[in-house]
């Protein structure tokens, strides 16, 4: 039996990772720093972050670090950045700290990462071959945060970094905020349009984290998006098409950055990122579209 521990594990994509794992009997601990420690639907909250070295993860199978202060919240101030990356670093740093005590230590490690480290491009496709460059905030971000979990290396430990893309989610994320204008009858093409999407549906993003687990060849970086990007413009569209909306008020890119600052990025850039590593392995995407991926998410 799998026994797994969980670093924001009731987030995004660790309810679904969590639902995944329930169904193979997995043993599931989830590090939490709210609450006492406590069982509760089969699944044991442990505390940390405490400089502690909580009880009961010697032996796991996978530590999996998925926590980290959402890229969605809020605008980007100075003091907002500062916890996006510090709350990833923190998170890391001490997963990497107890695994280094544990005598017997887990089989693999895995750490969220994002496509984010990848530079915005228009032409440009990313296969995790591609060599990275710092180039703004967020690759900044996700370069520290790999480099963070690069550490499990040194204790043996194999160690993949999940290059999420935009992760759908029915009522979590920003899949609601892109929904949102449609409902109100008034979606439509944001910024140029041209920009890329690279996007996963949610269920997808934790199936692709077990398959990790059990898939001893994949290591390193991991490009977690479905293998159909999309451009901005037909991504909107097919948002209209599935939920039945209208797709013809465009969004200037000048009022998303007065609106949003800085994290206008989020949506007025994008990458096209093939997830070449799940591909060589096998990896099947159970919904490889967008089309796909929304009528699930519309049920």
């Amino acid at each position: 039996m799998m026994k797994i521990v969980i670093a924001g594990g009731t987030g995004l994509v660790g309810k679904r990772l969590q639902t995944l794992l329930k169904k193979q009997q997995a043993e599931i601990i989830i590090l939490t720093t709210s609450g006492e420690n406590k069982i509760e639907d089969g699944v044991r909250y442990v505390k940390w972050m405490d400089g502690s070295v909580p009880a009961g993860l010697e032996d796991a199978t996978a530590f999996i670090n998925l926590a980290g202060v959402s890229l969605n919240a809020g605008r980007w101030t100075t003091g907002q950045k500062s916890n996006i990356l510090s709350s990833r670093l923190s998170s890391t740093n001490e997963m990497i700290r107890i695994m280094k005590s544990l005598k017997i230590k887990p089989r693999i490690f895995i750490n969220a990462s994002a496509v984010g480290i990848y530079e915005p491009s228009e032409t440009k496709i990313y296969t995790e071959n591609y060599i990275p460059n710092v180039t703004d905030f967020l690759s900044d971000v996700v370069y520290k945060w790999e480099q963070a979990a690069s550490l499990a290396n040194e204790l043996g430990i194999r160690t993949c970094y999940m290059r999420f893309g935009v992760i759908l989610e029915k009522n979590a994320g920003a899949f609601p905020l892109m929904l949102l204008p449609y409902q109100l009858f008034v979606g439509g093409t944001i910024g140029s349009g041209k920009q890329w999407v690279s996007w996963i549906h949610a269920e997808d993003a934790a199936r692709a984290i077990l398959y990790a687990i059990e898939q001893q060849l994949l290591s390193g970086p991991i490009n977690t998006v479905a293998p159909n990007p999309l451009r901005m413009y037909d991504f909107g569209k097919i948002i209209g098409e599935v939920f039945k909306r209208p797709h013809y008020l465009p969004v200037p890119s000048t009022l998303l950055k007065i609106a949003l600052g800085e994290k206008s990025m989020l949506i007025l850039k994008g990458q096209y990122v093939v997830p070449e590593e799940l591909n060589k392995v096998g990896f099947t995407f159970k919904f490889p579209t967008l089309q796909e991926a929304l009528h699930d998410l519309h049920k």
